[in-house]
């Protein structure tokens, strides 16, 4: 178990580290939460806190939104790519009506979930991929949307 010490012992190295290879440090960074928001594994709340006090509130919050973002489009595109295609030959007449009510609206609808997360935002990322939303639209909306989190 690890106590005060060693976590301070793990913030100084953290911090020595960052000191001599900043780029390096924020581009591991951008990789390891992208990855992990992409997969859809826990831990992307600890690794956006962790961003702030790492690396300050506006690279922080820079570097978290991206990633976050960057993340929930691999998420997107992933089930857009493996099941769009059998959802929509066992769902197409409905999902057909929905599209056609995701291009008129999806930007702000998607803005709304983002901004109010009544939805949690890993079945948002799978169910946009599900639709015809386009991809830069849904990253630009989600990076507006991600970035007051």
């Amino acid at each position: 178990m690890m106590d005060l010490h060693d976590i301070q012992r793990a913030q100084a190295i953290f911090q020595a580290t960052f000191d001599v290879y900043p780029g390096l440090v924020m581009l591991a960074y951008l990789a390891l939460f992208t990855l992990i928001t992409a997969m859809c594994l826990p831990g992307a709340a600890v690794l956006m806190l962790l961003a702030g006090a790492s690396f300050g509130l506006v690279w922080g919050s820079v570097l978290a939104t991206l990633a976050s973002t960057a993340g929930a489009t691999l998420t997107m595109l992933g089930a857009r790519y493996w099941l769009r295609h059998r959802v929509e030959r066992r769902y197409g007449a409905r999902l057909e009506v929905f599209n056609q009510r995701l291009q008129s609206e999806g930007a702000l609808y998607l803005l709304s979930l983002r901004l109010l997360p009544v939805i949690p935002f890993v079945p948002v990322n799978l169910i946009s991929g599900l639709t015809r939303f386009d991809g830069a639209t849904f990253f630009w909306v989600s990076a507006l949307g991600m970035l007051p989190g």
